[in-house]
């Protein structure tokens, strides 16, 4: 048993912590928003324990789902499911018993915020299989990485009302400049083996994508924050992130592979940036 719990440890990414991070920094600050301040340490803990179950049941399917695709792909050719290590059985399986797991804490919330987990599911779910079709897959992505945030204001206001869609809009953008810059890593890869990405797609304007990106996720969280009063604490957290943004175009601008990952593994900080601004400015008020 410790080396199958090894196993799927790696499986869920256990040891790289961005990816769940990525997730939950929008995802409290939209709760602090919805809840005018502190939320309360029930939906803080449904919403941490939940993002991070979730993220693990993603990486799961996502694996099972690219088996094919990971085989040729440097960075992932030695993923358990990819490498034989876990069968697609036992991912699917430990997949499906984290969703649950996830599931269970929503049902402590309400009728909305359990209802609209049924769509973040299909949402996750069908994620892995846009690469095949669509030319802007982390665009989805980006509504999947988004959908914590309406979910923390039905659980919050037991509604959804219209400045938690332009959170959500805003925060696509931010998923679209970061896993632009983790497509950028994998291209050569990825246009051999035929999937769909951001990276080629936009092809020599991939820079240029991610900068501006950046700048609308940015400037639309700024004018959600002037509209909700949030003053310099929050304004101050999105200038930070801004200059962690302009120094992703250093890393990013010659396209070198092992740059573009590292810009993109540091972009929880950017997020948290944005939620400590959030966190301190309701403190203030």
């Amino acid at each position: 048993m410790p080396n199958r719990l090894r196993l799927w440890l790696d499986l869920i990414r256990w040891n790289r912590p961005a990816g769940w991070l990525l997730l939950l920094w929008p995802t409290l600050s939209a709760l602090w928003i919805a809840s005018g301040g502190f939320p309360g340490w029930l939906l803080l803990t449904v919403f941490t324990l939940g993002t991070i179950l979730m993220r693990s049941a993603g990486c799961t399917i996502n694996d099972v789902a690219d088996i094919e695709f990971d085989r040729h792909v440097r960075r992932t050719a030695r993923r358990p499911v990819t490498s034989g290590a876990v069968s697609t059985r036992e991912a699917l399986g430990v997949g499906a018993a984290l969703a649950l797991a996830a599931f269970g804490l929503v049902l402590l919330t309400n009728t909305l915020a359990t209802s609209l987990s049924f769509a973040a599911l299909l949402i996750a779910i069908a994620y892995p299989y846009t690469k095949r079709w669509l030319a802007l897959p982390q665009a989805y992505l980006g509504v999947a990485f988004s959908f914590g945030i309406p979910m923390a204001f039905a659980a919050a206001q037991d509604s959804v009302p219209l400045m938690a869609w332009w959170l959500l809009l805003g925060n696509l953008f931010w998923v679209l400049a970061y896993d632009t810059e983790y497509a950028m890593v994998d291209r050569t890869d990825d246009l051999k083996i035929g999937i769909k990405t951001s990276a080629i797609t936009f092809g020599r304007m991939d820079v240029a994508a991610v900068m501006i990106s950046y700048a609308l996720f940015l400037a639309m969280w700024l004018a959600a924050g002037f509209q909700l009063g949030l003053g310099w604490p929050f304004q101050l957290g999105l200038f930070s992130a801004a200059a962690m943004a302009a120094w992703h175009y250093v890393l990013i601008r010659n396209r070198d592979p092992e740059h573009c990952f590292t810009a993109f593994k540091h972009n929880h900080w950017l997020g948290f940036a944005l939620f400590a601004g959030t966190v301190v400015a309701y403190a203030l008020r």
